[in-house]
């Protein structure tokens, strides 16, 4: 048993090398690599509001006040800094109508950005504001993009990938031969779920090492590992037992379109804005990504029923596809 196991790990690993699977998964993740390093962290960063002042020379104005704003020569030249700098507020100054300039944003971020004019002007201080959580805005936009992006490579990876090696070992006759073979047929899917579930997790490890980065990543990263090995489980099940229904792997292509639209949609949707469905509890794939999302995050909300739930589910798949798979090879026999 130990060694037709083996043989077929290394079989079903020759084959997704063969099938450029893990030439694939290089590319995904340097891919998202650059993405999250040098095009979302980059591009999502809250930016900074320049203060432009024009003071004209009859008006009187605290020197000491200067150096927190920006002063230019002529009221055209806050015209000519504000096309530059979008976000930015000009203050043409006055002691009896100061009149504030901007580009309209929305009504909520104009008035926040006229208050921050107004405190500069008038050297205000705060008090130094209580920081809720131990996240940087960068790091929450890294952990964020890292946890999206890797719920949507083990999804595509599990589902697709197993089809095609499935539906591969079909033209080849893989399938037929194994029927008439005396090895427990529950090792043919024990091997894809091993060799599967070895390359998310590798991938789920680098793909949070280079953009989470050091001490985050490995504080995490165990949990991270935990949550991956689970949905890369479903995936694969899932996946097999679908393509047990469709004979055609160009239709199994328009049912993973489906299916990814069914799993993606409405879990990004109600994760990641205020709108909120009470039928979204009831969908299992939004308590995976938000495991997923609370792992990055490190909130230890899941508690003993959601991976009771969660391995439960694995094992009714596993019996489910086994099912299935047995009786599938029987035709093939």
């Amino acid at each position: 048993m130990q060694k037709s196991l083996h043989s077929l790990i290394k079989k079903d690993f020759q084959m997704m090398i063969s099938g450029k699977f893990f030439l694939l998964a290089l590319g995904s993740l340097l891919l998202y690599t650059l993405f999250i390093n040098f095009g979302y962290v980059n591009f999502m960063r809250m930016p900074g509001y320049g203060i432009y002042l024009y003071v004209p020379p009859e008006e009187s104005f605290p020197e000491q006040l200067r150096e927190k704003v920006v002063v230019v020569q002529s009221e055209q030249e806050i015209y000519e800094c504000l096309s530059k700098d979008t976000n930015g507020v000009g203050i043409l100054y006055s002691e009896s109508a100061t009149k504030y300039i901007l580009y309209y944003g929305s009504d909520t971020l104009d008035n926040h950005r006229i208050a921050y004019a107004q405190s500069m002007l008038e050297g205000k201080r705060f008090e130094t504001p209580i920081v809720v959580g131990k996240n940087t805005d960068e790091m929450k936009q890294r952990k964020e993009m890292s946890c999206e992006l890797l719920f949507i490579e083990i999804v595509a990876v599990g589902f697709l990938g197993i089809a095609s090696i499935l539906f591969k070992e079909k033209q080849m006759g893989v399938m037929r031969v194994y029927g008439i073979m005396p090895a427990p047929k529950a090792l043919f899917i024990i091997s894809k779920l091993i060799v599967f579930l070895v390359s998310d997790l590798v991938f789920a490890a680098l793909l949070t090492l280079l953009n989470v980065k050091y001490p985050d990543a490995t504080h995490i990263l165990p949990r991270v590992l935990l949550q991956t090995g689970i949905l890369s489980l479903i995936m694969v099940l899932v996946g097999m037992g679908c393509s047990l229904l469709i004979n055609d792997f160009k239709q199994f292509s328009l049912a993973y379109l489906v299916v990814a639209l069914f799993i993606s949609a409405p879990v990004f949707f109600s994760a990641n804005t205020s709108v909120q469905n009470n039928w979204i509890l009831w969908h299992p794939f939004y308590h995976l990504y938000m495991g997923m999302k609370n792992a990055f995050f490190d909130f230890p909300s899941e508690g003993i029923a959601y991976f009771l739930l969660c391995f439960g589910g694995i094992f009714l798949l596993f019996v489910l596809v086994k099912a299935a798979f047995i009786q599938e090879f029987s035709k093939e026999g």
